[in-house]
């Protein structure tokens, strides 16, 4: 007989399976995506580059989520966790380490593409590896302090997938939201709009103006913007008192970003797609070296 589990507080079934399948659409749609990115990189020898390994930086970061996102949609068709609280605990620090490595990697991005714009000059081998390297050992490391006390994880309202606890709202998760904050997602931000203002500034100059420079900013800002809302707004007030389906929507639109990212860094890039339609079809790209340029 198969056990029937009760449906979490506040949820409809009809809720609790919406959700799965927006998870479930979220992650397929993410591997698709962010695979052919990395299947073009590994493929076509003329897609990498030192520039490109951010982007495969990004799409690998974008993958974890996708990964993440899918254990959140296989938990809510079955309406509860099935792997414990040592399971939440991992399942938070994998989604969060993702999700840190893909907001520092959209940053690196920026801050090559101001490069090659604006003073004009190549990123190295070293360097890209350096950039990667210092991207994904900081977003571990705030990443386990919550393994450590500072910090907590727990599981999101739909008790199906788990993150970072902010209901306590108490010294501890205010200490540790405040850097957090600051070095993981206000830098990077402040990277990504000079870098893309000052690229905008130089192309309007040369009546050159062929690339988006405002996508970036606004899609790290619509996928992560609520769920720092939801976090500095637990520190004013009780974030409990917001319904369940309401605290649910910044995970949904934070689990959306690697398609988001797959199409603003790889398919919206123009080169890139370039390698990408050789790899799928065959069909050699016409420019010898491809760099890190966007439509």
């Amino acid at each position: 007989m198969v056990t029937s589990y009760p449906l979490p507080e506040g949820f409809s079934e009809i809720e609790v399976f919406g959700i799965g399948t927006v998870l479930l659409v979220e992650a397929l749609l993410g591997f698709i995506l962010n695979g052919l990115t990395i299947l073009s990189f590994y493929k076509i020898r003329e897609l990498r580059t030192p520039s490109n390994l951010l982007i495969i930086s990004l799409a690998v970061a974008d993958t974890g989520l996708c990964i993440n996102a899918f254990v959140a949609a296989f938990s809510s068709f079955l309406r509860y966790w099935p792997y414990g609280s040592e399971g939440c605990q991992v399942h938070g620090f994998q989604g969060f380490v993702a999700a840190l490595s893909s907001i520092s990697s959209c940053a690196a991005i920026a801050w090559d593409r101001y490069h090659q714009y604006c003073t004009r000059s190549k990123l190295h081998w070293t360097t890209s590896i350096s950039v990667v390297l210092f991207s994904w050992g900081f977003a571990a490391f705030w990443s386990m302090m919550p393994l450590f006390g500072w910090g907590e994880y727990d599981y999101e309202p739909l008790r199906t997938c788990c993150t970072l606890d902010y209901s306590k709202a108490d010294r501890n998760f205010i200490s540790f939201l405040f850097p957090l904050a600051f070095f993981e997602y206000l830098i990077p931000l402040f990277i990504m709009m000079t870098a893309y203002q000052s690229i905008y500034q130089k192309l309007k100059k040369s009546g050159q103006v062929k690339m988006n420079t405002g996508l970036p900013v606004k899609s790290l800002i619509i996928c992560w913007g609520p769920y720092s809302l939801l976090c500095f707004y637990a520190i004013i007030q009780d974030a409990t008192v917001l319904s369940p389906k309401l605290r649910m929507m910044p995970a949904l639109l934070a689990k959306m970003s690697p398609a988001v990212n797959a199409y603003v860094y790889g398919l919206g890039n123009e080169n890139y797609r370039g390698g990408i339609w050789q790899f799928l079809t065959g069909q050699k790209i016409e420019k010898a070296e491809t760099d890190n340029k966007s439509n």
